[in-house]
């Protein structure tokens, strides 16, 4: 007696999958409202790294969200993102230099924006 049944099942393949490319859904913002939600683009070593797989970062509102995001890119950059990760970074506390305490930093918000193949972005 076989814990496992030792008749072999026929997995159906699936054939001429067509591949698709993801958008992300937009909003068109209002009254010229795209730089309140674009910040500034965020220049650092992992950053740049990511630039070269077409990925690229910047400073966001902290109230924005994807759909803003991608609509707000659309209008500065003329680009098309496929999708958009969002990530919060907390505020940091610091020693003070000049007297004792301690003060912090504020926290930032900053979106990963993922472009297709073709697609790229010139800052200067």
């Amino acid at each position: 007696m076989a814990i496992f049944g030792t008749t072999v099942k026929n997995k159906k393949e699936k054939k001429g999958k067509a591949t698709r490319t993801h958008r992300v859904r937009s909003t068109t913002p209002t009254n010229g409202t795209a730089h309140n939600v674009i910040h500034a683009p965020w220049f650092s070593e992992k950053a740049l790294i990511m630039t070269e797989k077409g990925v690229y970062t910047f400073e966001v509102s902290a109230r924005a969200t994807k759909a803003e995001i991608a609509g707000a890119l659309k209008e500065i950059y003329n680009v098309e993102p496929r999708k958009v990760h969002i990530v919060n970074l907390p505020a940091k506390h610091k020693a003070l230099r000049t007297r004792r305490g301690e003060g912090s930093r504020t926290s930032r918000h900053k979106a990963y924006v993922y472009l297709a193949d073709g697609d790229s972005i010139q800052f200067a």
